[in-house]
């Protein structure tokens, strides 16, 4: 059988099976993954929830709550020099996309500029910090998943202006999985 007598035959197959399945009124899911509470959204540039987390502001655009705990994102406008140490997740894997600006990531001990358009992805278990470089701020999305982590930056959020205890910082890290090395 060629390709295009397969698409077609496997196109007919497919669409008697969905059909019957809709017809009885059975999900081809399990149902507990039927049943999603995620609800569609649509964030517009410059609105969500803004977080000062120790100089790195956060504008969060979708939350765990809003997602079925499976991605928080969240936009970071970040002032040059400002950035994250090197540290390591336990929950969570990390896609950093800059949209502005010019932010050095570095993942597994590998260094690189991001620029405007570029992407990197930290996985969970791999060190990783980035820093925002040059002389203009940089705006950068970064998404993780599953979601959890938006509750750490809540609470990084609500300690006190000025430099900040690293101890402190630490102990909130640690407790949502997260080590600085």
């Amino acid at each position: 059988m060629d390709r295009k007598e397969f698409i077609k035959t496997s196109g007919i197959g497919l669409g008697i099976a969905l059909t019957s399945q809709a017809v009885i009124g059975k999900s081809l899911l399990p149902k507990e993954e039927a049943l999603s509470h995620a609800e569609p959204k649509i964030i517009k540039d410059g609105k969500g929830k803004v977080l000062n987390v120790l100089g790195d502001i956060q504008t969060h655009k979708l939350l765990g709550s809003e997602t079925d705990n499976q991605i928080v994102e969240w936009v970071d406008d970040v002032e040059p020099g400002v950035g994250i140490p090197p540290h390591v997740h336990t929950q969570e894997d990390e896609i950093f996309r800059v949209i502005r600006g010019k932010v050095e990531i570095m993942v597994n001990g590998k260094a690189t500029v991001l620029n405007e358009g570029d992407i990197a992805f930290a996985p969970k278990n791999v060190v990783h910090s980035w820093k925002v470089v040059g002389t203009k701020k940089a705006k950068m999305i970064t998404s993780a998943f599953p979601a959890g982590i938006e509750k750490m930056f809540k609470a990084l959020s609500e300690l006190p202006p000025g430099p900040p205890d690293f101890e402190k910082v630490a102990k909130i890290c640690g407790e949502h999985g997260i080590s600085f090395v």
